[in-house]
C-alpha cells in the first residue's frame, strides 16, 4: 500500500476520532464502508452520538454534505426530488432532492414509513434516481450513513429486509466508558466540537482510494473461507434466511477495505472474521422470530457460533 495512501486514512481516522470520543472500532468500520464504496446503518438507543459519527465522517470528506431527519410525513419525493410545474416557461423541472449529496445522512430512518424508506433502494444500489421515468446518476463518491433507534421503541417502523440487505454493516454504538463521558463533558463546554471540524480528505482521493481497494489481493483459500461461513448461514437449523449472495460479495469487498485501511496489500482470515458479524447479521432471520427487540442479538450469536464451527485457512 503507498505510504501517501496509508497516511489519507490515517488522517480520516484521526480527524474523526477527535470527536468521536472511545470509539475506535466504530471509526474503523466506518471507514471501510467508505473504502467499499457501500452504506452504514448505525443503531442504538437516542443520545449515544450516531449522528455524531455520521457528521464527524461527512466534515472529514470535502464533499456535498446533506442530513435528512426521517419523520412520519416524509415522502419520497422530498429525498429523491420531484417535478415542478414553471409558469414563466409552461413547462414541469425536475428539481434535485437532498439525495444528490456525495454522503447522505439518514437520522433516524425507521422513523418514517416504508414506503418512504423504500425511496433510498434504487439510490443506494444502482447510485442513480428515476423520477417520472427518467433516470439521474448520483455523485461519486456517493454514501448513505443511516442511523436508528430500536424499533420496538414507540413511532418507529421496522426496516424491511430489501431495505437491511443494502447497508454493507449494522454497528450498534453503546454506551461510552465512564472516562470517554468525563472528557464528551469537558470538551462540550463551548458547543459542538463537530462544527469546528475541516476536511482532509477531497472526492477525488475517495475515489482513488475506492479504486484501491480493488487491487487487495484475496487468496483463493480466503474465497472458500468465505463461501464455507456463507453455506453454513444457509444450512444453519436456527435460520429461516441465510446470507445472500450480496452478502458474500458485501463481506468479499469489506474484507479487501479492512486489509488496505490496515496497510496491507492482501486479506487474511482475521479480516473475514472480524467483520462477519457487522457484514453478515443484519442480512439473516432467525427461527422462532416475533416482532420484537431480540433479532439482531439472536442472528448475531449465530454468526459468532458458525465463526467458531467454520475452519479458517492456516
Amino acid at each position: 500500500m503507498p505510504t501517501e495512501m496509508r497516511s489519507l486514512v490515517a488522517d480520516l481516522e484521526a480527524n474523526m476520532g477527535r470527536v468521536v470520543l472511545g470509539k475506535a472500532e466504530i471509526i474503523r468500520l466506518c471507514t471501510v464502508a467508505l473504502l467499499s464504496g457501500e452504506h452504514m446503518l448505525l443503531e442504538d438507543v437516542p443520545g449515544v452520538g450516531k449522528t455524531l459519527i455520521g457528521k464527524a465522517l461527512a466534515r472529514s470528506v470535502n464533499g456535498e454534505f446533506c442530513r435528512i431527519q426521517f419523520t412520519p410525513d416524509l415522502l419520497p419525493s422530498d429525498i429523491t426530488g420531484s417535478s415542478v410545474y414553471r409558469t414563466n416557461t409552461g413547462e414541469f423541472e425536475y428539481v434535485r432532492g437532498p439525495i444528490f449529496a456525495n454522503i447522505v445522512l439518514a437520522d433516524e430512518i425507521n422513523r418514517t414509513t416504508p414506503r418512504t424508506q423504500s425511496a433510498l433502494l434504487e439510490a443506494m444500489s444502482d447510485h442513480q434516481v428515476s423520477v417520472d421515468g427518467v433516470t439521474y446518476d448520483l455523485p461519486r463518491p456517493f454514501m448513505v450513513i443511516a442511523t436508528q433507534n430500536p424499533f420496538e421503541f414507540e413511532g418507529t417502523y421496522q426496516l424491511p429486509e430489501s431495505q437491511l440487505d443494502r447497508f454493507l454493516m449494522r454497528i450498534a454504538v453503546g454506551y461510552p466508558s465512564r472516562e470517554d463521558e468525563l472528557q464528551v463533558l469537558a470538551t462540550h463546554r463551548r458547543g459542538e466540537p463537530v462544527d469546528k471540524l475541516q476536511p482532509v480528505l477531497t472526492g477525488e482521493q475517495i475515489v482513488a482510494l475506492q479504486g484501491a481497494v480493488r487491487d487487495v489481493a484475496v487468496d483463493d483459500s480466503i474465497h472458500e473461507y468465505l463461501l464455507d461461513l456463507i453455506e453454513a448461514t444457509r444450512s444453519c437449523e436456527d435460520l429461516h434466511v441465510g446470507a445472500s449472495t450480496r452478502g458474500a460479495l458485501c463481506l468479499y469487498r469489506a474484507s479487501q477495505a479492512l486489509a488496505l485501511v490496515e496497510g496491507r496489500e492482501f486479506v487474511v482470515p482475521d479480516d473475514v472474521k472480524r467483520l462477519a458479524v457487522p457484514v453478515l447479521s443484519h442480512r439473516l432471520i432467525s427461527k422462532g422470530y416475533v416482532h420484537g427487540g431480540n433479532q439482531r442479538r439472536t442472528s448475531e450469536s449465530v454468526v459468532e457460533r458458525l465463526l467458531d464451527e467454520v475452519p479458517a485457512p492456516k
